[in-house]
């Protein structure tokens, strides 16, 4: 099997393929996204922060970091303070994501059409779809992780660019902190991988030597620059509006202070909540959250937050073979996706945060999309071609019947719901 450092596949870019996908994963965002009219789930919490910072005036929602806020209220004067305006900036940030994570693929040196397959997962995971119509930090912080991806993976591929690509990545990694903590177990990977493959490779010559992988040309104390001081410096920038709030509260302690304020908030035992889960319920797809079941916008309407039942499952044979693939046939890309799933995945299982919703499953959520995009590639190249059509119009039309509990579609009346919620743990 191909390293993967190795020169690109000299197959056709299918930048094109993935233009499309995103667009029209975009459009289909933006249907009904003005619905409901008034703040919904943690868009309660989430759109007021972000109108104190328009304000400066004074700090809420401090258990997270600023960014995402900082990008809702970004969104508001841009788009104006209206249900638009306030998820707009989210529904461009989740195509990114798409977009991103299809160019991270494609420059992993495999053939187009895992890179296809991967925005068709990604974009009909629902995960993706959902929180990219709502004002909640999470699609910011994914946006990030997955254009720092694509840019580390790119630099790895092709050292010529390396030097941008990880100056625009290390931003990106700097700004998915910034935005939520889930990024930070991510965040530090590609620093941690360059030091340990530039020690395997160069030895004891590992601080001066640059001719060597995974970037040849660039020696450890600039990729620690790009990797390393460039985020934390992103991250820490993000705070920095906090110093003209007119009432800071906690914020305008210090930023080390604010930090200890900030791991007590999110340690803090708090009312149980309907809908909150545990790690091992996402993975088998067994516990959905309604962000929205009401009367509301003159129809009775609802929003779903499950995983396509056709991805999450399939995905995770998908999983194991990629892990499995990865150690055998020394298939990196495919190891690579198994890897960031189970690190991502970990951060859950050690949290000390007492309560946990199924959207805290939306990072995991993309590698597993990606995995099986791999596993379906290699079935139709190996010529099980109607499993992999089958998994692939499948998720499809999954997403094709669950779309009006994705977007707030007018429903027929208050029981409607059982039509998509088939298990206990979905209603």
């Amino acid at each position: 099997m191909r390293p993967l450092f190795a020169p690109p596949h000299r197959a056709s870019d299918p930048i094109l393929w993935h233009g499309l996908i995103a667009l029209a994963f975009l459009v289909l965002v933006l249907i009904r996204i003005k619905i409901p009219s008034a703040p919904y789930f943690d868009e309660v919490h989430y759109v007021p922060a972000g109108r104190r910072f328009l304000e400066l005036s004074n700090a809420v929602n401090l258990e997270h970091p600023p960014l995402g806020k900082e990008m809702i209220a970004l969104s508001i004067w841009l788009f104006g303070d209206s249900p638009f305006g306030w998820r707009a900036l989210a529904a461009l940030f989740g195509t990114l994501a798409l977009f991103a994570s299809m160019r991270a693929m494609w420059l992993t040196g495999r053939a187009g059409t895992a890179s296809v397959l991967t925005g068709l997962f990604v974009g009909t995971n629902f995960l993706l779809f959902v929180q990219s119509r709502i004002a909640m930090l999470d699609v910011f912080m994914v946006s990030f992780l997955m254009l720092a991806t694509w840019m580390v993976v790119g630099a790895w591929r092709q050292n010529e660019t390396a030097r941008w690509r990880l100056a625009i990545g290390g931003v990106a990694m700097g700004a998915a902190m910034a935005a939520k903590w889930n990024a930070v177990p991510l965040a530090v990977l590609p620093g941690l991988a360059f030091l340990a493959i530039r020690m395997h490779a160069a030895g004891w010559q590992v601080v001066t030597a640059t001719r060597y992988p995974p970037i040849r040309g660039m020696a450890l104390w600039e990729a620690a620059l790009w990797l390393g001081v460039l985020p934390l410096a992103v991250y820490w920038a993000s705070f920095l509006p906090y110093a003209a709030f007119t009432s800071p509260g906690e914020a305008g302690q210090g930023i080390i202070a604010l930090h200890r304020h900030m791991i007590e908030l999110q340690q803090q035992i708090v009312k149980p909540h309907p809908y909150q889960s545990v790690w091992w319920q996402w993975i088998p797809n067994i516990r959905a959250i309604w962000y929205l079941y009401e009367v509301i916008d003159g129809a009775q309407r609802g929003v779903m937050l499950i995983g396509n039942p056709i991805t999450m499952i399939a995905g995770l044979p998908a999983l194991a073979w990629c892990l499995w693939a990865g150690i055998k046939d020394k298939r990196r890309e495919c190891l690579g996706v198994a890897v960031l799933y189970l690190i991502s995945m970990a951060l859950w299982v050690i949290a000390p945060k007492p309560i946990q919703f199924y959207f805290h499953y939306f990072l995991p959520s993309i590698f597993l999309s990606a995995a099986l995009a791999l596993a379906v590639e290699r079935l139709w190249q190996r010529g099980d071609r109607l499993v992999a059509g089958v998994i692939t119009i499948g998720a499809l039309s999954a997403f094709a019947y669950w779309y009006p509990v994705l977007t707030g579609a007018p429903l027929q009346d208050d029981q409607a719901f059982l039509l998509w919620a088939w298990f206990d743990g979905w209603r």
